[in-house]
């Protein structure tokens, strides 16, 4: 199994999704992070990120920003987007029905269908990342749990 986080940036919610997601599955289940532009390629994930991380005793200091490529798409078997534009931005560039399943807004694993998004802190401070980092968490743990069930319930047919 291998699940792609991504924003618009990749250095503020998409990280901490990823950093997240890594300490909730098993070892071979392969979690990474992207964003929908390439501005901060290359670079760390934003300070407060890395300290909101850190308070929660997660290491993302080794992240790196990197662009979603169609590799991705074709790639990963589950992508979440943490809001609706880069929902839209990833599935435009979906080249098959296959890629676009594949493609889905973060919060609806919460349950939430509507609108909800996972909103960008980078505008805000510590208490915007850290209000990002508790729905990532919550999100993230009912991911983890889908992930368990289906790993001991696997679908069998008899032929």
């Amino acid at each position: 199994m291998k699940i792609l986080m991504v924003c618009l940036g990749n250095i503020c919610r998409s990280p901490l999704a990823e950093g997240i997601m890594k300490t909730k599955v098993p070892a071979g289940v392969h979690v990474d992070s992207a964003g929908t532009i390439s501005q901060h390629e290359g670079k760390h994930p934003d300070p407060r990120a890395l300290k909101t991380a850190e308070i929660h005793g997660i290491d993302i200091s080794g992240q790196r920003s990197r662009p979603i490529t169609h590799a991705d798409l074709e790639n990963f078997d589950a992508i979440y987007c943490m809001d609706i534009n880069v929902m839209e931005d990833v599935i435009s560039k979906a080249e098959n029905e296959e890629q676009r399943q594949k493609i889905s807004l973060f919060m609806e694993v919460l349950g939430d269908h509507g609108n909800a998004e996972v909103p960008d802190p980078y505008w805000g401070g510590m208490e915007e990342f850290e209000n990002v980092y508790q729905l990532l968490d919550c999100g993230c743990e009912q991911i983890a749990r889908r992930l368990n069930e289906q790993t001991q319930n696997p679908i069998t047919y008899d032929l």
